[in-house]
């Protein structure tokens, strides 16, 4: 029997692409938060990056016990050097605090950075997914096997009101290639494609459940 592959979008595949060098169990932690992809195991997730050719062997870390190669050196003084140094205390142009946003230019999801230790790199802010972390501030964090539905369409609407937490299984039946169009259609069939999309789920789960029984 034949699996069926895992889909990933562009902006999935870049970032696991971007962050490759990585420890495979660090990268695949926060690939599966940040982008809510429970369904993409630490198999998968290194069976991807071995097809695609990505950290053949290497993890870009220091091996235990080796010796940086300028250990105990001091860099030499250099007057045009220093002057472009930063001082203690500055920030670089790029530096974005707590409560920042930016919009996926690929998938369209708010990304926000929250005053929270990041437990991969150790700063004191780290990047979410805004309408995931505000929905679990309302609700509790998202179920084992479910997954985050926008309800209007909107991704940049995280008011937790406007997401549902589904079946992974249902979603498919929502968009995909078998999909109803969901995200596509006008607001007003919407509440109609969601409920037929979940009785045909709820009806999938009950026969499988008897056929398991009668199994």
């Amino acid at each position: 029997m034949t699996r069926d592959a895992i889909p990933y979008s562009d902006a999935e595949l870049f970032w696991i692409h971007d962050n490759a060098r990585r420890p495979r169990h660090e990268a695949h932690a926060e690939f599966v938060y940040l982008w809510d992809r429970p369904d993409v195991s630490l198999v998968n997730f290194n069976a991807l990056c071995k097809r695609k050719g990505w950290l053949t062997g290497r993890t870009g870390c220091f091996e235990k016990g080796q010796t940086p190669a300028n250990k105990g050196r001091k860099m030499p003084y250099n007057a045009n050097s220093a002057r472009t140094q930063f001082k203690k205390g500055n920030r670089p142009h790029t530096w974005r605090g707590a409560g920042h946003e930016r919009v996926c230019a690929k998938d369209g999801y708010v990304i926000m950075l929250v005053a929270e230790p990041n437990p991969w790199t150790g700063a004191d802010t780290r990047p979410v997914l805004k309408h995931r972390y505000l929905w679990e501030q309302a609700n509790g964090p998202v179920p084992e096997g479910m997954r985050l539905k926008c309800l209007d369409g909107d991704k940049t609407n995280c008011d937790p009101s406007n997401w549902e937490a589904v079946p992974l299984a249902l979603a498919p039946r929502l968009n995909g290639r078998f999909g109803r169009g969901y995200d596509s259609a006008p607001t007003e069939l919407k509440p109609t494609i969601f409920a037929t999309a979940k009785l045909e789920h709820a009806a999938r789960e009950v026969a499988r459940k008897r056929r398991e029984t009668k199994g």
